[in-house]
């Protein structure tokens, strides 16, 4: 086992990919002799397992000053093994050396560097392999995919020291997002604070009976615990000093660095088109490749298995027709909803006069007999006012759903978690993992897409190093399971878009695409 988890400490810097996960088993269930139980349990002794996936090296001693982080603008980087030709299929690599402020080399890792190859004239562009040797030098291997001009980028999202403060805010101060609670009874109201836990006793315990999720508020003065009727964001609490403030500040965060690999030119002695010629079907099961795709003409071709496009409407109605669509997650996720409610102009709404922001929300086309549908996730969620009763947990939705073959289920799970201790999001993963594995038992022919996460957000509330290490957490503990996982994090990574947390228009076309193209194979 310790020369796996030496593997796999490693796979955290291939910006998630899972190509490294070939041979890792998820945690072994605890075994019962009822049927409902032959699915692993929320939670055991083999978390720290999981736990150590996600490790990732810290500075030798806290940074005491500004200047002894990573600049961005003293890193550089240069090309490996320069040659005269290159050619489709084959690789470059970048060695990249950090330097802190006052331009002395680093003599540790832990930096969050991104590498891309890209082409602006083309719109095209493939994500990066970055590998931390410790010493603060990293190698950036980057796949030639397409005949043509491209271009080396490296980015720090992240130095070292920012990504220690981070991870330190992350597990000491679960309470730096906060909620709102509203309690009405009696021609009376009260709000009160809300979270996943609330400090002293006096609170409200709320508990799901069918998947376990609880939530807490302060009681209210007057009104009873029953009388709680709405939630709502509340606030951000300031956690950081003024140094922490800096080491994260959006002069040295989610910077290009300098360096001195010239553009290239990629030769051809077989099309692009051959890299994806001999793939499989999509299908449930496969493991996204690294890189798991690039764009090219700014259409995403997946190096995972056979994507298809659907340009014309007709195209994804003929796919779609007589499936139903059930759709939990974040706004990223409802992006994908609203595309195809843009796209299909016989897919029609229904008001069901909710908070448009958590939903639910319903697009029908009767004559094709699709239905698709969108809900936010369960608490944590940020979002405007809305009703309590209509927040759903995903595991207890997914228990009232038949499933089968006209049943597609699309889940993504992540941002809302950012804030939280890693065991809150592996607690959650169990239980939804826990649904997801009993629906495929009654119903096998269900088809479930898990959206990873993509970038966007680079603050102490919410960044990429955060959501990264909740997807590589996704990845694995999904491992085993008849799923598909839609690699949304390669496809913001390398696009020419800049990093939004709801990504534009081309990049969300490209994602619905890729769904469809698992919905519907070649």
């Amino acid at each position: 086992m310790r020369h796996l988890i030496h593997q796999y400490k490693e796979m955290v810097y291939k910006f998630l990919t899972v190509y490294s996960l070939k041979k890792y088993k998820p945690p072994s269930p605890k075994m019962h002799t009822t049927p409902s139980s032959v699915f692993p349990q929320t939670i055991d002794s083999n978390f720290n397992e999981l736990l150590r996936l996600i490790d990732w090296p810290e500075p030798p001693s806290p940074v005491t000053h500004y200047n002894l982080s990573t600049s961005p603008r003293h890193c550089d980087y240069h090309l490996l093994n320069a040659r005269d030709t290159y050619r489709i299929g084959e690789t470059l690599e970048v060695l990249i050396t950090a330097r802190d402020h006052h331009a002395r080399p680093k003599k540790y890792g832990g930096d969050y560097f991104r590498a891309k190859l890209h082409s602006p004239a083309l719109k095209a562009g493939v994500t990066g392999h970055v590998k931390d040797h410790g010493n603060g030098s990293y190698l950036a291997t980057l796949l030639l995919p397409w005949a043509g001009r491209a271009e080396v980028q490296i980015r720090l999202i992240h130095s070292s020291e920012a990504v220690a403060v981070l991870k330190k805010k992350r597990e000491n101060h679960p309470e730096k997002v906060y909620f709102y609670g509203y309690f009405q009874f009696n021609g009376s109201s009260e709000m009160v604070e809300c979270n996943l836990e609330v400090a002293g006793k006096d609170v409200c315990t709320y508990r799901n009976p069918v998947s376990g999720d609880t939530w807490q508020c302060v009681r209210p003065r007057k009104l009873p615990c029953d009388s709680w009727v709405y939630h709502s964001m509340g606030k951000n609490r300031i956690i950081t000093d003024s140094l922490e403030d800096t080491l994260l500040s959006s002069s040295v965060a989610n910077k290009i660095i300098p360096g001195n690999v010239s553009p290239i030119n990629v030769f051809s002695d077989i099309s692009s088109l051959e890299l994806t010629a001999n793939l499989s079907a999509c299908r449930p099961g496969l493991e996204p490749t690294q890189p798991s795709g690039f764009y090219y003409g700014d259409n995403w071709r997946s190096l995972t298995c056979r994507g298809r496009h659907f340009p014309q409407p007709s195209d994804a109605l003929a796919c779609l027709k007589g499936k139903d669509i059930h759709m939990f997650g974040d706004s990223t996720l409802r992006q994908w909803f609203e595309y195809l409610e843009r796209f299909i102009p016989s897919l029609q709404r229904i008001d069901l006069h909710v908070n448009y922001k958590s939903g639910p929300l319903i697009a029908v086309d009767a004559i094709a007999g699709l239905a698709v549908r969108w809900r936010a996730h369960g608490l944590p969620l940020r979002t405007s006012k809305t009703m309590v009763s209509n927040l759903h947990y995903e595991s207890a939705h997914l228990a009232g759903i038949g499933g089968g073959p006209h049943t597609v289920i699309v889940i993504t799970l992540w941002a809302h978690f950012t804030t939280y201790p890693v065991q809150v999001y592996l607690e959650r993963l169990g239980r939804i993992r826990k649904a997801v594995a009993s629906l495929l038992f009654r119903s096998p022919q269900t088809t479930v897409i898990l959206k990873s996460a993509n970038t966007g957000s680079k603050s102490v509330y919410g960044s990429d190093w955060l959501s990264l290490q909740l997807d590589i957490l996704l990845r694995v503990y999904f491992k085993g399971l008849a799923v598909i996982i839609l690699d949304a994090w390669d496809m913001t990574s390398c696009h020419y878009l800049p990093d939004a947390i709801h990504p534009g228009p081309a990049v969300i076309r490209n994602e619905v695409d890729l769904m469809l193209s698992y919905i519907c194979p070649q």
